[in-house]
């Protein structure tokens, strides 16, 4: 049986419900991770989305952040912190399926590498890495997916030159990208599309997506005994181009499960 799993920054539910929900009918994903929903949980269209045919969980937050995920089927273990490591911005998001477990993220941008909010991202990333090591021993089939806010390869920008020791880019935050996949992981694009210079985020200045500079930063990594599973994994532009769209585009993998 084929399980689609997808992630997408909406960059606000509240504005990008209709997108969504338009998305969910024509793609018809079992699990949809979304990031950066921007509502708190009391204002979440849980109902829509009943209605859609999904349950969802949610960790909500007005204005910034917010993680959220779409099941065609009721998820178990539910958590929406790492332990041990108080942080008041919801960007966590974990759910049991039968055997499989699924960790939704939305990594901190980090600003600028001055700054403090990229010393915070580092930490975060840290603390990831740790708990993944941890889930890693307790799950048998388990997948990471989101907004990482990381380019891990050159092929990954649009013109690493220009962004070599900025934000997304840095040596430190590929460096963090690259020990998680060494805790066990695999990128599931890059698995069958080792050569592709694909994008999943383009600025909305500069006319950035029309002139295609842009970054690969959300991404679905699976452990190896899930990875041997997948059988396909694209990235689904269409939606950047629609009128008020997310600055990202939806990122699917298709598992024989």
């Amino acid at each position: 049986m084929t399980f689609k799993i997808a992630t997408w920054n909406v960059n606000s539910l509240r504005v990008r419900l209709p997108h969504v929900l338009a998305w969910i009918g024509d793609v018809q994903p079992d699990v949809l991770a979304l990031q950066e929903i921007k509502v708190p949980d009391a204002e979440f269209p849980f109902d829509a989305f009943v209605d859609a045919g999904y349950t969802a969980v949610f960790a909500g937050q007005r204005t910034y952040n917010g993680v959220a995920i779409l099941s065609r089927k009721k998820p178990t273990e539910v958590i929406n912190d790492f332990p041990n490591f108080h942080d008041p911005q919801r960007r966590i998001l974990a759910i049991t399926l039968g055997q499989l477990r699924i960790l939704n993220l939305y990594v901190p941008n980090g600003e600028n590498v001055l700054s403090e909010k990229y010393q915070y991202k580092l930490a975060w990333l840290n603390e990831l890495n740790r708990f993944l090591q941890s889930e890693s021993k307790s799950y048998s089939q388990l997948i990471v997916l989101g907004d990482f806010n990381i380019a891990p390869q050159e092929i990954d920008v649009h013109d690493p030159k220009r962004w070599e020791g900025q934000v997304l880019f840095s040596q430190k935050e590929r460096d963090a990208f690259h020990k998680i996949l060494e805790v066990g992981f695999e990128d599931c694009y890059r698995k069958y599309s080792p050569s592709a210079q694909k994008f999943t985020w383009w600025d909305y200045r500069l006319n950035a997506y029309k002139r295609n500079l842009g970054l690969r930063i959300d991404h679905i990594l699976a452990n190896k005994p899930l990875s041997s599973l997948c059988k396909k994994c694209y990235i689904d532009e269409a939606p950047r181009a629609w009128e008020r769209p997310s600055d990202h585009a939806p990122v699917i993998a298709e598992f024989n499960l």
